[in-house]
């Protein structure tokens, strides 16, 4: 499928990359299943298992079997099973793209982008998997010598969301499986499908079985607990909204789990009176409405410079009013639904509470009645105190604030419990380090609308998450240090 091509949603598409059961091995049945639904239509794409207790036991039973042998693979095989499901990927991306923008209802030029980017996690840790740290020292003593092993932690429970179905499980199945941990995946009700897929991908490109299990379900609070409950599992990866993560963290501190958090964000994107602002404007469009603003990373409230707001606005708001919003069967389009209904009445709920609190609508472009689309939408006029700015509004809506003096904007930006991502633009470079430096944020893109990439550390500071995903980190969060002492006589 090339970049024209319009996606087929069809029966077939699911009878090519999903597993017939709904439950990974496949094989393995449930006694309930759960719809899955096309948010652009409403309607039922496919149902699949509902995992419950008997299931994620079940998934525990088969991944602890299998991590002795796991463990002990050699780095380089499992580099090579990780680097041809890279290679697997890139050769389905077009249905894989297609399958994410049915469940997920994104665009498919944005589902394509993240096929790419998800791959990209299965070639870095197919690098990684070779190349895991030791050391040799000598004891200061000169006594003994000190080597420095990593080894898996063990059994990973992976939680995923809705927003990036394949990235977000990618990013931790391939640190995890390089590092030599067994895997129990439970992806969000809204998004199974491409879990499934990717587990298809993985044991063509020759995983074992039972080395990683995914188990779909209605019933997330019940399913995690019982894997947090089970002392097999040592490992939980989360990514999802603070307040579920504060629930798993006080779970995971019973039986004292490793635990990684990827937690909600706030994110800014400054624009100095010094900044391109025609380059800025490029950038808002894509750190705001990549997924339709349905990122944890999307930029979330706007602070520009009062000299240039005047042209911003202008330019930004054109900009909105051109996008083609519609469903991803038609390839123009550039913004899909938001992932349900309940998600479309909140965020225009929260655009009407900031209308009310002073904020002005003054560009918005068009959008299908039916399904769950919401218009993309600049608010201007936002009062610093609006609640629009202190919320995750996951959604295509950019309000922006105003500002002047550099403390003040310091002090606005940190403002918050979050600190995932931060987005900057700026004319002079040593100003531009200065104030990313400045900003209580984990990632901070200067000058461009990105910040994701696998070589780099993805994660927050403050309540936006432990610890971090990809590069060496995303390595190191799925190992433990063990020491060796030796005895070295003179």
């Amino acid at each position: 499928m090339n970049d024209a091509s319009p996606p087929t949603f069809t029966p077939d598409l699911l009878d090519r990359l999903v597993s017939e059961t709904g439950l990974w091995p496949d094989g393995r049945a449930a006694a309930a299943t759960f719809p899955v639904f096309d948010p652009a239509t409403e309607e039922v794409i496919a149902t699949v298992a509902d995992g419950g207790v008997e299931e994620a036991v079940a998934a525990v039973d088969s991944a602890a079997r299998a991590f002795a042998s796991w463990a002990q693979t050699s780095p380089r095989a499992r580099s090579e099973i990780l680097r041809r499901t890279f290679e697997l990927m890139q050769a389905e991306a077009g249905d894989l793209a297609a399958l994410i923008a049915w469940e997920n209802g994104k665009a498919i030029g944005d589902a394509r982008s993240e096929v790419a980017y998800a791959a990209e996690f299965f070639r870095w840790y197919a690098e990684e998997a070779v190349r895991s740290d030791g050391r040799f020292e000598q004891a200061p003593s000169g006594a003994a010598r000190t080597v420095v092993l990593h080894r898996p932690v063990g059994v990973a429970a992976l939680v995923t969301p809705w927003n990036f179905p394949a990235a977000m499980a990618t990013r931790k199945i391939g640190p995890a499986l390089a590092a030599g941990c067994t895997v129990v995946l439970k992806p969000a009700r809204e998004t199974p499908l491409t879990a499934l897929a990717i587990a298809r991908l993985l044991s063509r490109a020759g995983l074992p079985d039972g080395v990683l299990n995914v188990v779909p379900t209605s019933k997330s609070g019940v399913l995690v607990s019982t894997w947090l409950e089970d002392a097999r599992v040592r490992k939980l990866s989360f990514t999802g909204s603070t307040e579920v993560g504060r629930t798993l963290l006080r779970q995971t501190a019973d039986r004292i789990v490793n635990a990684s958090m990827e937690l909600g964000g706030n994110a800014p994107f400054i624009v100095t009176e010094d900044a391109d602002v025609a380059a800025a404007v490029r950038g808002a469009m894509i750190a705001k409405f990549r997924n339709g603003g349905q990122a944890c990373t999307a930029a979330n409230r706007f602070y520009v410079h009062e000299a240039v707001a005047p042209a911003f606005i202008e330019q930004f708001g054109a900009a909105i009013q051109a996008l083609r919003v519609g469903p991803a069967s038609d390839p123009a389009h550039e913004i899909g639904p938001l992932i349900n209904r309940t998600a479309r009445n909140d965020v225009g709920a929260l655009v009407d509470r900031a209308v009310a609190q002073g904020a002005r609508i003054s560009h918005w472009a068009a959008a299908p009645d039916r399904g769950c689309f919401y218009p993309p939408t600049l608010l201007i006029d936002v009062p610093p105190s609006a609640e629009i700015l202190a919320t995750e509004i996951f959604g295509p809506v950019a309000p922006i604030v105003t500002w002047e003096s550099e403390p003040d904007l310091i002090a606005q930006v940190n403002d918050t419990e979050l600190g995932l991502a931060a987005y900057l633009y700026a004319g002079d470079l040593g100003r531009a380090r200065w104030l990313a430096q400045s900003i209580d944020a984990g990632m901070v893109g200067v000058n461009r609308g990105i910040v994701s990439d696998p070589s780099a550390p993805f994660g927050g500071v403050k309540q936006s998450g432990l610890g971090r995903e990809g590069a060496r980190e995303g390595l190191l969060e799925y190992q433990e240090a063990q020491y060796l002492s030796l005895d070295w006589p003179s």
